[in-house]
């Protein structure tokens, strides 16, 4: 199914074959807040991967849990560097995959669920990009955004997780083509609803298009 894995700094890429259809190069960027290499966000996610490269997408997964990208340090009483240039830390991995995101057509963000909330390691990358890119309006704004909530014990705090993951999305201006929330007793249905959302994401579909019914 896939022609190609490799790595990339702190992300790992596969790319679709260029005889599928769909929209061939469409780079996807998955933000991943899991911090485990197997479970149900880890399958969820694996799911993502390949709706892309069925749709001969190019989609490259960054594990936040694997860096060491540190909470915003709130400079200046909030008005520090990263407002007309660069964060000042932004050498912790923040630039690199500031970079990633920036260089990509649309956002996959999936996370699981911590106490109705993102993990905290992606919420500290979201964090700083949303100051960075409040003033800068580069990376995110007018890209297509899925979020993907992962309930995975009690199934609880999907709804606030997503809604957080909301408000970063129209604080950088992006669009948020649809919203996912997985548990463990409709993992089986939802995991292919990510896998098709996927597909369609890499296939050029935005937000507002209607679907034929």
């Amino acid at each position: 199914m896939y022609n190609q894995v490799y790595s990339i700094g702190l992300c790992n890429m596969m790319i679709g074959k260029s005889t599928m259809k769909g929209m061939i190069g469409v780079k996807i960027c998955i933000l991943s807040g899991t911090p485990k290499s197997k479970g149900l966000s880890h399958s969820v996610i694996k799911g993502a991967k390949q709706g892309v490269v069925e749709a001969g997408g190019q989609v490259a997964e960054v594990r936040l849990c694997d860096t060491e990208i540190e909470r915003c340090k709130v400079c200046g009483n909030g008005w520090g560097a990263c407002v007309t240039g660069e964060c000042e830390y932004g050498d912790d991995g923040f630039n690199e995959i500031k970079e990633r995101v920036k260089d990509s057509d649309a956002i996959i963000i999936a996370t699981p669920v911590y106490w109705g909330e993102t993990s905290e390691a992606l919420k500290s990358f979201l964090d700083r990009l949303r100051r960075y890119d409040y003033h800068h309006k580069e990376v995110l704004v007018g890209k297509q955004v899925l979020l993907i909530a992962v309930a995975g014990g009690s199934g609880n705090g999907i709804l606030t997780c997503l809604e957080q993951m909301e408000r970063f999305c129209r604080h950088a201006n992006a669009y948020i083509f649809d919203y996912i929330g997985v548990n463990r007793w409709n993992n089986d249905y939802k995991k292919q609803a990510v896998k098709e959302a996927s597909f369609a994401l890499a296939s050029g579909r935005k937000n507002g298009d209607t679907v034929k019914y």
